[in-house]
């Protein structure tokens, strides 16, 4: 047996991939679910209701899904130009750790501006953070040959940790009663609600447009063909003249950018602050969502609400049938993998040799 390139690849393989991922994802996670003792019907129904099945359930996994909606395009644009940005969930907090020091700047600071100028300054400087960590690792490639895997993967936890400083330093809020959170920003510059007695956020929107945006980036312009062609074959994109360093550095700004706003736009539009404990991976399962999506912009909408809802859910059926939640990561990890098969296959076919 051995695997032999297909010729071509339909639009319909190319569809029927995610589906085939998520429902392999499903059957192999049931027999996990059966281990735990409970019904597995009844565990995936509690799943999908305690994620989609009632209006608060809706507005939960909207919530969660926006933050993960931007790390997941941060992750596409990059894996679209075969820089692989693992480090999401750093240039998250940096984004974050940003916003609070443009947006906690009170009158008492010193520093008096009104919020349509702060607001502005907030989510540019959350981007510049995001960016420019991604920065370092993209040149460290392009100029050094440096595996942006293993810097990004180890900036995440540079990051996390003089985050921890400063929340137990210089902006640490001194009412917070000595728990290591930073100072709020201002109330002038938290995100509207955009359904009443819930938590989703017109953060949501800006997700949604980004979404839309960089889809159009990369499928009508310049750039977007750059990128697609530097990450379909990197030594022929350089052959034809294309300025393979550049593209990187541009693709590694968008992308550090989108996770560095993914920070503030939780910020603004949910904690008001900065906690250690902020992100339960919102970094990390950008990745899986890009996978999940095809590196699709639009479809990393739909990625990012599924396992959003996954996550939501996971509660839901873990109090009613006792299952661990932990089955959630287990399916989001899952669906990785599956997917990662699944994307293989729509490139290779199997084929048996006889001797």
């Amino acid at each position: 047996m051995q695997l032999e390139r297909r010729a071509q690849t339909s639009r319909a393989m190319l569809l029927a991939a995610p589906i085939g991922a998520v429902l392999a994802t499903l059957v192999i996670t049931s027999l996990l679910v059966a281990w735990a003792g409970a019904p597995v019907g009844r565990a995936y129904a509690l799943l999908l209701e305690g994620g989609f099945g009632s209006r608060f359930a809706w507005t939960e996994t909207l919530t969660r899904a926006t933050p993960l909606i931007l790390t997941g395009l941060a992750a596409a644009v990059a894996f679209r130009a075969r820089l692989y940005n693992i480090g999401g969930e750093g240039q998250l907090y940096a984004g974050a750790m940003a916003a609070v020091a443009v947006g906690g700047l009170h009158g008492g600071s010193g520093f008096e501006q009104p919020a349509w100028l702060l607001f502005p300054l907030m989510m540019a400087a959350a981007a510049v953070a995001g960016a420019l960590l991604l920065l370092g690792p993209a040149l460290m490639k392009s100029r050094l040959g440096v595996d942006e895997v293993v810097t990004t993967l180890l900036l995440n936890f540079i990051v996390l940790l003089g985050v921890s400083a400063l929340l137990d330093g210089p902006m640490k809020d001194s009412m917070a009663m000595g728990w290591p959170q930073s100072v709020a920003i201002q109330d002038a510059l938290q995100l509207g609600k955009l359904v009443e007695r819930s938590r989703v956020h017109t953060g949501l929107l800006w997700a949604l447009v980004l979404a839309l945006a960089l889809w159009a980036v990369l499928g009508f312009t310049t750039l977007g063909f750059q990128i697609r062609a530097v990450g379909a074959n990197t030594r022929a994109a350089a052959f034809a003249g294309m300025p393979v360093g550049w593209v990187a550095v541009k693709v590694a700004l968008l992308s550090g950018a989108l996770a560095g706003l993914a920070g503030a736009i939780e910020v603004a539009g949910r904690a008001g602050y900065v906690t250690l404990d902020m992100s339960p991976g919102y970094g990390s399962s950008g990745v899986v969502i890009a996978m999940l999506a095809a590196l699709n912009p639009l479809g990393v909408v739909a990625a990012a609400i599924f396992v959003a809802g996954i996550l939501v859910g996971a509660d839901s059926m873990s109090r009613a049938v006792a299952v661990p939640t932990y089955i959630a990561d287990v399916i989001v990890a899952v669906s990785l993998i599956s997917m990662l098969i699944a994307t293989l296959l729509t490139q290779y076919r199997l084929r048996w040799r006889h001797g």
